[in-house]
C-alpha cells in the first residue's frame, strides 16, 4: 500500500488540535499519535507544568506542540486557551475532549449502600466530565465555524456508559450522558452548518491510570478482586495500553473518515461484546 494513499486516509498534515486533559496518561498518548501524523498539538491541562512536560516531549521527537492551563469547567479559562492558540497557529481543526474521570466521593466503597453517595461529588464528576466536554466543544466549535465549518470533535466516553459498572455510579451517568451530547452535536452541527463538521467519540475499555489504579492493582502490581474480574471480563484477557487508541483516533480525525459522524466506537478488548457467560 502506497505512502501517498495512507496520507490521503490519514494524514493531519497542517492541521491543529487541541487535547484537553493532555497530561493525563490517555491524553499524552493521544497528542503524541495526532503530532506523529503532521498535527500540531495544544495541550489543556489544569497544571502547567505537566502539559510543559508532554510538549516538550513531542516536541523533542520533532513536533510542534504548545501547553496551556485551564480548566475545562471554566469558561474564561477555555476562551483565553483558545484566544492563544489562535493567536500562534490562526486555526483549531481537532479538539479532543480527554480531561475528565472520577472522585473519590462519588465512588462507592466495597462495603458502602447507595444512599451513601454523596450527591456534591456526584454533581462534580458530573461537572468535570459533561460539562468538561460540553464547554469546550462550544469554544472550539465556535473557531472552527467562523473558519468555515471545518473541523472534528472527538470525546471520550467510557465502558461505564454502556453498562452500569459498580461502585462508580457518577462516572458512568456522566460518561452516558457525554455519549449522548456526542450524537446531539453531531446532529446539530452537521445540519446547521454542513457534514465539514463531525463529532465522534471513543469509548475506551479498561486501561490503568493514576485514578484507578489502586482499585485494579494491588501495590506489587498484582490484580485487585475488582481487576481480576475486569480482565476475566475482557476477551483479550488483558488491561489496554495507551497507543490501543491511537488507530482509532487518527482514523476518525483524518479525511478517510469524512462521512463517519455521530458514532461511539469502543476499543474495550471485547468487554463490551462479551457476556460473561
Amino acid at each position: 500500500m502506497s505512502e501517498p494513499f495512507l496520507r490521503s486516509l490519514f494524514g493531519l498534515e497542517g492541521k491543529v488540535a487541541v487535547v484537553t486533559g493532555g497530561s493525563g496518561a490517555l491524553g499524552a498518548a493521544m497528542a503524541q499519535a495526532l503530532a506523529r501524523v503532521g498535527a500540531r498539538v495544544a495541550i489543556l491541562a489544569r497544571r502547567l507544568e505537566p502539559a510543559h512536560a508532554v510538549a516538550a516531549a513531542l516536541e523533542a521527537a520533532g513536533g510542534n506542540a504548545l501547553a496551556l492551563s485551564a480548566d475545562v469547567r471554566d469558561r474564561a479559562q477555555v476562551e483565553h486557551a483558545c484566544a492563544t492558540i489562535l493567536e500562534r497557529w490562526r486555526q483549531v481543526d481537532i479538539l479532543v475532549n480527554a480531561a475528565g474521570g472520577n472522585m473519590p466521593g462519588a465512588t462507592l466503597a466495597p462495603d458502602a449502600a447507595l444512599l451513601d453517595l454523596d450527591p456534591e461529588a456526584f454533581r462534580a464528576v458530573v461537572d468535570l466530565n459533561l460539562i468538561g466536554a460540553l464547554l469546550p466543544s462550544l469554544i472550539f466549535g465556535a473557531a472552527m465555524i467562523a473558519a468555515g465549518g471545518q473541523g472534528i470533535i472527538i470525546n471520550i466516553s467510557s465502558m461505564a456508559a454502556h453498562r452500569p459498572l459498580t461502585r462508580v455510579a457518577g462516572y458512568g451517568a456522566a460518561k452516558a450522558a457525554v455519549e449522548n451530547l456526542t450524537r446531539w452535536m453531531a446532529v446539530e452541527l452537521a445540519r446547521r452548518y454542513g457534514s465539514g463538521l463531525r463529532v465522534n467519540a471513543i469509548a475506551p475499555g479498561f486501561f490503568i491510570g493514576e485514578q484507578n489504579r489502586s482499585l485494579l492493582l494491588n501495590p506489587d502490581g498484582s490484580l485487585t478482586a475488582r481487576g481480576a474480574s475486569v480482565i476475566a471480563h475482557t476477551p483479550a484477557g488483558r488491561f489496554g495500553a495507551p497507543d490501543d487508541l491511537a488507530a482509532t483516533l487518527i482514523w476518525l480525525c483524518g479525511p478517510g473518515a469524512a462521512f463517519v459522524n455521530g458514532v461511539v466506537v469502543p476499543v474495550d478488548g471485547g468487554f463490551s461484546a462479551f457476556s460473561g457467560v
